[in-house]
């Protein structure tokens, strides 16, 4: 991954590639932002003329690259738009920060080191651009060979350094902001390269294996649940979803634990490595991205690894139920009934609704530990992308209170979300003649409709929160900000802040 420094040098003097500014929207035209004032005068404070004349306005995401003036050390001007101009008083926004250090860590592909002479106000400004340029200049490369053996986007490969000018070396919040930012990028990357793995080469197996590697190199605790002791611990909705598929599923449970811990938080993630929709298979043109199905054990496998890098005062769990949904048969068919870890009866009424089967079994065994609270993430309804669209993902809980402090978190971060009801007329359309339950209800808020199906698994008395990031996991069209095509690595910031809250007592 891209190398990240700090540094207090001169613009002019530094020698690198490219010398990254930020230009915004002010009410007469672009305007030059703080941490470009060598550059500007360089230009004899003409940059901002020179930038609207070769058409830039400060947009967000509008990138100009012109000439370095004489004298400089780097031979490129990238100018990345910020948006509108904060007030005299304000500062830039933590999100406009890191979108617009993606957007340049994308742009500079194939340099070898970039200056980035942005705004920096404080520690959080150097995370937040830390955050933006190695989540922008990410690239997944594993299957491409430019013929020479060196897998890389383009037949270049990724910014190699960013410096952050203005970010102070011996400064110790400016320090532990940036160290933050290469932990948790580096853990959203890892959660990003296993979303775009092929599931050829992604089975439930595979990525237990890659878990327990991750766990080794970081000192975590791990248990891994194959079919056999699935089918000896009666899990039967991740043995129901797995059945017809040759590569059997697996439920991983990851654990850091830190001696000083007062609370603990329990993640949960569906992980359907591919997602045929099983007997009810899925109509042409909606299989092709269905490796992304595992996109939310991704996630906390990211955020707990995150959490341990941290070194947070909290206890963190992750829950991975990894299954691969196919039709064949020994596939669960519509009008199955599965007998779940709870000891529940779900009657199955299409089986491309498995994720919240899954789901079901690690809900309840994490509940069985009492944790303070879980969070499961869930690729898991279409219906939440017609809510929501595809950058926006649902927040549901049993608690409004906690539903509104995630909330809170994943802006906090930058990841959009919505807190979502759980209105209790549509737990009605799940009842079933056969069975305690059905896997499926009204078809009206089905988004809903599901997250009320996860909340009969989940322990009394415990606080829970669903997030179904369906819509924003998997980026179909082009890039943006620090967003690549692909898998996006959707809710990692999310879990890791909440951790880093609960740690601190700031959670509720």
């Amino acid at each position: 991954m891209t190398a990240l420094t700090l540094s207090t040098s001169a613009a002019p003097g530094l020698r690198a590639d490219a010398i990254v500014i930020g230009v915004a929207k002010g009410a007469k035209g672009p305007v030059v932002a703080p941490g470009a004032e060598a550059v500007d005068k360089a230009y004899d404070g003409k940059l901002a003329a020179v930038l609207e004349t070769l058409g830039a306005s400060g947009a967000e995401g509008e990138l100009t690259k012109l000439p370095a003036p004489a004298g400089f050390k780097a031979p490129l001007v990238v100018a990345v738009g910020l948006g509108a101009a904060p007030g005299t008083d304000g500062d830039y926004d933590a999100e406009a920060l890191r979108r617009a250090a993606g957007v340049a860590g994308r742009a500079l592909t194939g340099a070898k080191k970039a200056a980035f002479a942005l705004p920096v106000q404080d520690a959080a400004a150097v995370g937040a651009l830390g955050e933006g340029v190695l989540l922008g200049a990410y690239s997944f490369d594993t299957y491409k060979d430019n013929g020479k053996g060196a897998k890389a986007r383009n037949g270049k490969a990724p910014l190699a350094e960013a410096v952050l000018l203005g970010g102070k070396p011996r400064d110790a919040a400016h320090k532990a902001a940036a160290a933050r930012a290469v932990a948790v990028s580096e853990e959203l990357n890892r959660a990003r390269d296993l979303i775009n793995t092929p599931p050829n080469d992604l089975t439930p197996a595979i990525f237990a294996g890659i878990a327990q590697d991750a766990a080794k190199e970081h000192g975590l605790k791990i248990q891994v649940l194959d079919d056999k002791a699935l089918t000896k611990g009666g899990y039967g909705g991740i043995l129901g979803v797995g059945g017809g598929s040759a590569a059997t599923p697996r439920l991983v449970k990851l654990s850091y634990s830190h001696p000083d811990a007062e609370k603990s938080l329990a993640f949960v993630g569906k992980g359907i490595t591919y997602d045929s929709g099983g007997i009810s298979l899925k109509p042409a043109g909606h299989n092709e991205t269905m490796k992304c199905d595992m996109s939310g054990a991704a996630a906390v496998l990211a955020a707990v690894v995150a959490a341990a890098r941290l070194g947070l005062r909290v206890n963190v769990t992750g829950w991975l139920a990894l299954a691969e949904n196919m039709p064949s048969g020994s596939a669960v068919r519509p009008g199955d009934v599965l007998r779940m870890y709870s000891g529940k009866t779900v009657e199955v009424l299409n089986t491309d609704a498995e994720g919240r089967l899954v789901l079901a079994d690690a809900l309840w065994a994490a509940s069985a530990e009492k944790p303070d609270a879980i969070v499961d993430v869930a690729t898991l309804t279409g219906a939440m992308m017609l809510a929501l669209g595809s950058r926006t993902f649902g927040i549901m809980g049993n608690d409004d209170a906690f539903r509104t402090a995630v909330h809170e978190a994943a802006e906090e971060v930058g990841e959009p979300a919505w807190p979502m009801p759980l209105p209790e007329h549509l737990r009605k359309g799940m009842d079933s003649a056969t069975a305690d339950i059905a896997n499926m209800g009204e078809r009206m808020g089905g988004g809903l409709v599901a997250g009320l199906f996860l909340r009969e698994f989940v322990g009394e008395g415990i606080t829970w929160a669903h997030l179904d990031i369906a819509g924003p996991a998997f980026n179909e069209g082009g890039p943006f900000g620090y967003t690549p095509k692909g898998g996006t690595g959707s809710a990692v910031r999310t879990l890791v802040r909440l951790a880093e809250l609960t740690a601190v007592g700031d959670l509720g």
